[in-house]
């Protein structure tokens, strides 16, 4: 009955969102109808000459990303109904995820700095306590990795607002340069770069996967890893007059491109695969940030937050069928026990991959064909096109692990399609991954822009494939470096690296923790349970108890004493009588 109960609650809250999302299409309807944007201000009080507002901006880029969020949103509380139903809390878990959705609304509409704080803490705030969400040891450690290295953005943010102070006001609207300009690019992108996880902030991305796979889904698609390429987008206008700020970018996105693609080879948790290459196409973005193609990058968020999220929800449907497993070493002919299931995941990888008219293939296309234009570095140009080919390689991997591979999960495990929320929640993001590139395009771009590209930059792609291949290979299978012993060590220090993220999550997450406990244990032992307890309650303790012992030595010789001097009066009394 409690089961039931719980069943019909996450489906009235699915409904629920389902709702908002049709009503979401109204202002988004209107932004496209008029054209033009629409500001509400309230003023709340005028301090020392600052005003103190709130505001809601209706725009193109809010409103189609709020219809985004709200529509995947709605498609993923729909796969919960089956994935959680088996969990006793799914209302509590129910109501953080819509708490989640709210924050990053929040984060949306409101163009006031201090507002988008409330937004800002609370996807960080909500995303530990969804991440600790099955309380154990695991999750614990991965939800503090996942909230302190966001800290870190959001004290970049509090010092961003109190930089804007100067300028009288915190509305991003209204921003002028100051002599402040150069530290606020600096702290709004950092902010963003913590966020949105790029090196060095990378490590916790992969470790955020310990919560539940609906809420990865939401994490990894369009809320909490997105805000911070929505923030530097709010800002981009101001971002923009900082001459490092470009270089900056676009340095930092196409290292994280890189490090994703090779981590994601090396790796066999279905997840954190899934998540690697979140990392990767976050990468992409800022990339095209910092190539100035602030629109295209807006355009590559919102088509990857389609076919990211149905690429998570087809994954949780193979876990959740697999019975929690997700090592892709154990799966296989999926094509024949999940047939629904497998083509919405090919849809989701083949978009991933960009194949042509697919939602990927627009954007990811348009970003290089930008690049190839721009004429920028050539080790970038080379980082970013094998960044792309490592994309279609190991999303080839793991389509062959999954779908393709043969049968290799124990005779007793019973699949199956018959769900019917699993289907609705799939069969709605495929259509997005399918046709939204398109859709968006011509909402996004209204008139056409030229892309003239030589032969040679045409056929560079083409060319290095058959390096990528290479290097591939030399991954997987560790041909050239298994003939000595120098390169059995070189094989071993490659694969670690790439296990660890480059050494990142051992860098800011074991050695971070190992440096705090061990210094808090020094300073318990020589504190604490040091000095403190000497001159503290301990020594008092200590020197009362010393104190008393002696007070009662000595009245106890007193008191030998006193009855030796009686006995001895009471002896020479009685002599005398």
């Amino acid at each position: 009955m409690t089961m039931f109960k719980s069943k019909s609650f996450s489906l009235l809250m699915s409904n629920f969102l389902w709702l908002m999302f049709s009503l979401s299409l109204i202002p988004l309807t209107l932004v496209l109808f008029f054209n033009q944007s629409f500001l509400l201000t309230w003023e709340i009080q005028l301090i020392s000459s600052i005003s103190v507002e709130m505001s809601i901006i209706v725009d193109l880029y809010g409103s189609l990303f709020s219809t985004t969020v709200l529509l995947i949103s709605s498609s993923v509380v729909t796969f919960s109904v089956n994935y959680m139903s088996e969990d006793p809390n799914i209302k509590r878990f129910i109501m953080v995820v819509l708490l989640f959705i709210l924050s990053m609304n929040l984060l949306v509409y409101i163009p006031n700095v201090v507002a988008i704080l409330l937004g800002w803490d609370g996807l960080g705030i909500v995303s530990f306590v969804l991440v600790i969400y099955y309380q154990n040891p695991n999750s614990l450690g991965a939800g503090m990795v996942t909230a302190l290295a966001n800290r870190v953005g959001d004290v970049m943010l509090i010092i961003s607002i109190a930089w804007m102070t100067t300028q009288g006001h915190w509305s991003i609207l209204s921003m002028f340069e100051t002599n402040y300009n150069s530290a606020l690019t600096a702290a709004i992108l950092l902010a963003a770069m913590t966020k949105s996880a790029q090196i060095p902030f990378s490590s916790w991305l992969p470790a955020a996967m310990a919560a539940p796979t609906p809420v990865s889904a939401l994490v990894h698609s369009s809320t909490l890893v997105t805000a911070g390429v929505f923030l530097i987008i709010r800002f981009y206008w101001f971002l923009e007059k900082a001459l490092w700020f470009a270089p900056v970018c676009l340095g930092v996105a196409s290292l994280t491109c890189l490090m994703a693609g090779l981590c994601a080879m090396q790796e066999f948790d279905m997840k954190k695969i899934i998540a690697l290459s979140t990392l990767s196409q976050l990468g992409v973005m800022m990339t095209s940030l910092g190539l100035g193609a602030m629109n295209v990058a807006y355009f590559h968020m919102i088509t990857h937050a389609l076919f990211k999220a149905l690429l998570f929800i087809c994954a949780g449907n193979v876990i959740h069928q697999h019975s929690g497993s997700q090592d892709i070493r154990f799966m296989g002919n999926l094509w024949k026990t999940l047939p629904s299931t497998s083509a919405c995941l090919n849809t989701a990888n083949l978009a991933l991959c960009g194949l042509p008219f697919m939602a990927g293939f627009y954007s990811k296309d348009l970003i290089l064909e930008i690049f190839f234009m721009k004429e920028e570095s050539l080790i970038m140009l080379l980082i970013i096109i094998i960044s792309t080919l490592l994309t279609l390689m190991y999303s080839l991997r793991f389509s062959i692990f999954v779908v393709w591979g043969g049968h290799k999960k124990a005779s007793y495990y019973m699949t199956g399609d018959e769900d019917k929320n699993v289907n609705l929640a799939e069969q709605v993001l495929s259509l997005g991954a399918i046709f939204g590139g398109a859709v968006f395009s011509w909402v996004l771009f209204s008139y056409p822009s030229a892309i003239i590209l030589t032969t040679m930059q045409k056929m560079l792609i083409i060319s290095s494939l058959g390096l990528t291949l290479l290097l591939i290979l030399m991954l997987e299978k560790y041909i050239f470096f298994s003939k000595s012993t120098l390169m059995s060590g070189f094989s071993n220090l490659l694969s670690n690296s790439l296990s660890s993220m480059w050494f990142l999550s051992i860098l800011f997450g074991k050695s971070a923790t190992y440096l705090g406990l061990s210094s808090s244990f020094i300073l318990m032992k020589v504190s604490d349970q040091g000095w403190s307890e000497i001159f503290g309650g301990q020594g008092a303790f200590s020197l009362s108890k010393t104190f008393g012992k002696k007070i009662k030595e000595g009245q106890n010789q007193l008191v030998s004493m006193f009855l030796f001097m009686s006995f001895i009066g009471l002896f020479f009394i009685f002599m005398m009588m």
